[in-house]
């Protein structure tokens, strides 16, 4: 751990040079000062860990010289010393500002105490400010900044919602951006503190989903040996994202349901009722007044989801933004691999624009991140990016060069004409094509086309 750098003034050499003594001793670097004027020309110059000043000194005294050490470090504590019969200046020291007060004559076991709590707070609170401003260029920002107008309607409209409890339904294409944007939402709410837990419903087995969602009891179902927490108790007092949200079985929706109207539920083979705060946002790739009109999706359900509704455009829809996302990530990534990569050239930028994005930001951001990672010179150029994303087809899909894109390309063309045979309902395509529904969404997502 790095030695703490501690101010002391005060106008009186023996107390200055007993408490500068002690500090020393417990292996803390010291500095000291006589007036006001030394120390604010010490704190211009060094950075410091704390301030121990006395109140009472001649010309500026120690509550002058706390508004100037705020003005040049805000962030510095101050703990400040004074005679007995003048706590009440103190007590205004710290409505100014000052961490702490001790007052003389000066018990060294308790300045010691005082110290350590007034540096440990500040850590925590440096801490805090870390965690702030990471989370504010990780979910804020990443895939969030748009120079396009759908997309900023889109993040507009979540944002006068975010401090509201109200239920979101994202919609847009596999890789858009609805994960980044719900924690977007959460990270700008007053639930930012609490956990936010994401479930991707889809990736879960239909026999599964429930006990993952509402916990189960002991001995609920074969296997359940004790008893288990479920996501919604997991996000209590925070946020809980259900992304694939039309991949819901119809069983577990009454329970969803009834969460969302009650804020209350059941464990699976329990009988106790479970009170939650918990704030839901739902996305989905799928068209779900579709699957109402096909009796897979509950439209009381939908509509207890969609009292917030907004739609990401792909990719492809907002190329003005591709410029502002391709600095984002390298610079992002360029930190993180510790790599000196300044940004694309022209030719690399051209070629970047011309891409039609089956898998949306999601396939650009791994397209940078892999570009960064083997970069060669501080400048990404065209020989850093994948070859088939100069053979654009006339209808904006690379045209397949190697085996595998060859067979990814007839396996799309089989599955498109399935499709189109069975008007675009993917449960009569996925059993002509001899394959469940769930397989082929994974295909199509697997494709580029979910």
């Amino acid at each position: 751990m790095a030695t703490r750098v501690i101010l002391v003034v005060d106008d009186e050499p023996s107390q200055r040079n007993v408490l500068a003594g002690f500090l020393r001793k417990k292996h803390m670097e010291v500095l000291t000062a006589s007036s006001a004027e030394e120390a604010m020309q010490l704190a211009a110059s060094r950075t410091l860990d704390l301030v121990l000043t006395d109140l009472r000194m001649p010309g500026r005294d120690g509550l002058t010289l706390l508004d100037g050490l705020h003005g040049i470090n805000p962030g510095v504590p101050v703990i400040v010393m004074t005679a007995f019969g003048t706590v009440a200046s103190a007590v205004d020291a710290m409505k100014r500002g000052a961490a702490d007060y001790l007052t003389k004559p000066i018990d060294l076991d308790e300045l010691e105490v005082l110290i350590a709590r007034t540096l440990e707070h500040r850590a925590l609170v440096s801490e805090n400010e870390a965690l702030r401003e990471l989370v504010s260029s990780r979910y804020r920002l990443s895939g969030l900044e748009t120079n396009n107008a759908r997309m900023a309607e889109a993040v507009n409209t979540v944002a006068r919602a975010a401090a509201s409890r109200a239920t979101i339904l994202i919609r847009g294409e596999s890789g858009t951006g609805k994960e980044v944007l719900a924690r977007a939402i959460h990270y700008a709410s007053p639930r930012a503190n609490k956990a936010l837990v994401p479930v991707n419903v889809a990736a879960l087995p239909d026999t599964l989903i429930e006990s993952e969602l509402f916990g189960h009891e002991r001995g609920a179902f074969t296997g359940a040996d004790r008893e288990r927490r479920g996501r919604f108790e997991l996000a209590d007092g925070g946020t809980l994202f259900l992304d694939e949200i039309g991949d819901l079985p119809r069983s577990a929706q009454v329970k969803l349901l009834r969460v969302l109207q009650e804020q209350a539920f059941e464990r699976l083979g329990g009988a106790r009722t479970l009170s939650v705060d918990v704030r839901v946002i739902a996305a989905t790739n799928r068209d779900l007044p579709a699957l109402i009109a096909s009796g897979e999706f509950r439209e009381d359900l939908y509509y207890r989801l969609n009292v917030v509704s907004v739609e990401l455009p792909p990719l492809r829809e907002r190329r003005e933004d591709i410029p502002l996302l391709v600095d984002l990530f390298v610079r992002r990534f360029a930190e993180e691999a510790g790599r000196e990569v300044e940004g694309v050239s022209r030719e690399a930028m051209d070629l970047l624009m011309k891409h039609d994005y089956p898998g949306n930001v999601r396939e650009l951001e791994n397209l940078l991140h892999r570009a960064v990672v083997l970069a060669r010179d501080p400048m990404l150029s065209t020989a850093d990016f994948p070859l088939h994303l100069g053979r654009l087809r006339p209808e904006g899909r690379p045209e397949p060069h190697s085996f595998v894109e060859r067979v990814a390309e007839f396996e799309r063309a089989l599955i498109m004409e399935a499709l189109q045979r069975a008007n675009g309902v993917q449960t009569r395509a996925a059993r002509e094509l001899g394959m469940s529904e769930r397989h082929l969404r994974y295909r199509l997502k697997k494709l580029g086309e979910g």
